[in-house]
């Protein structure tokens, strides 16, 4: 499996270009009234996520509970963890809302698609996989906010939970809700027209980041961080990675997974969702003119896990013997 810079990475480039030679229409008080539009967009997404998200995959290797114990913990503890060390360590040079995007990144649940995608080419346990990734979105929905909420209150961060919970409820979980219940009249059709479905959902993600953007250089945000920042952002998603695929590797073999459990472990454990953590942060930090800055940690780990998933994945699809229990090499 080769990574490939789809239309929907070309389009992030896009849209965050936009903002910054065109930022009015999507800011604070623009013609296309972001207010309204960002939220309408975030139901919008997360009812097409119920639509598409089968309850009854959870059933396929329920007991398989250690590599379940494991990706979890990967994903809502050790991600986490790593990320308030990372505050930590970078306390008196890296910017406040660099951290919190950081932290956001942490926090954040695993993909569906990528997650499953790598497992299928990688020859890995895709019930497991699938399995972890829809329990994972379901999860974040509680375990994302919660952690934000700690952080941002130890860092001092004014944050009122009760609005947010009331909106994640109104404008996340219900639509969410909604779409399961959609499932046995709409199910089938998004099934036929799944590309379509995938269409809309990633434009409406682009737009939710164009008007983050925008509303962060209409206030001038970026006017006080210079270059710097974006090296500083890659060079962090790409230690968080690689600890991260490096710690899932090395408990998986202490558990004596299986060579199928261990991919989908990796896998699974390592990844983060842009397409859930987009519309979650305009729920989370409302109209924080810092989103845009608060969101480059995720924009960069996307493409990140999917090339060095990608690679990853093709070299141990070309694995001679599956059936033997041999420890996975990165």
């Amino acid at each position: 499996m080769k990574f490939k810079f789809d239309w929907f990475l070309k389009g992030m480039l896009v849209a965050v270009a936009l903002a910054f030679l065109w930022p009015a229409p999507g800011a604070h008080g623009g013609f296309l009234h972001p207010e309204l539009l960002n939220k309408t967009g975030i139901a919008l997404i997360f009812f097409l996520n119920g639509l598409g998200l089968s309850l009854y995959a959870l059933r396929d290797g329920a007991l398989r509970w250690r590599v379940h114990l494991l990706i979890q913990a990967s994903t809502f503890l050790i991600f986490p963890l790593l990320g308030w060390v990372l505050i930590k360590l970078t306390g008196g040079w890296m910017s406040v809302d660099l951290q919190t995007g950081f932290f956001y990144l942490c926090a954040l649940p695993s993909t569906v698609s990528s997650s499953v995608a790598l497992t299928v080419a990688a020859r890995g346990n895709v019930p497991v996989a699938v399995f972890n990734a829809t329990l994972s979105s379901l999860i974040g929905v509680l375990l994302t906010p919660l952690w934000m909420a700690w952080i941002l209150g130890h860092s001092g961060t004014g944050f009122t939970a009760g609005p947010v919970i009331m909106d994640l409820l109104l404008w996340l979980v219900l639509p969410l809700a909604l779409g399961q219940f959609a499932r046995p009249l709409l199910g089938a059709w998004a099934s036929r027209n799944r590309s379509r479905v995938q269409m809309v959902d990633r434009l409406t993600i682009l737009t939710l980041v164009y008007t983050s953007f925008s509303d962060s250089v209409q206030q001038r945000i970026w006017s006080h961080y210079g270059p710097m920042v974006l090296v500083e952002t890659i060079v962090g998603t790409g230690v968080l990675f690689f600890m991260v695929l490096l710690m899932t590797r090395a408990l998986s073999n202490m558990l004596g997974l299986s060579t199928e459990d261990r991919i989908a472990s990796i896998f699974c454990g390592s990844k983060k969702t842009l397409a859930s953590g987009v519309p979650m942060a305009h729920l989370i930090f409302g109209a924080n003119p810092a989103l845009g800055l608060i969101l480059m940690p995720i924009m960069i780990y996307h493409p990140l896990q999917l090339a060095v998933g990608g690679v990853i994945a093709q070299r141990w699809a070309s694995r001679e013997d599956v059936s033997k229990q041999v420890r996975v090499q990165l």
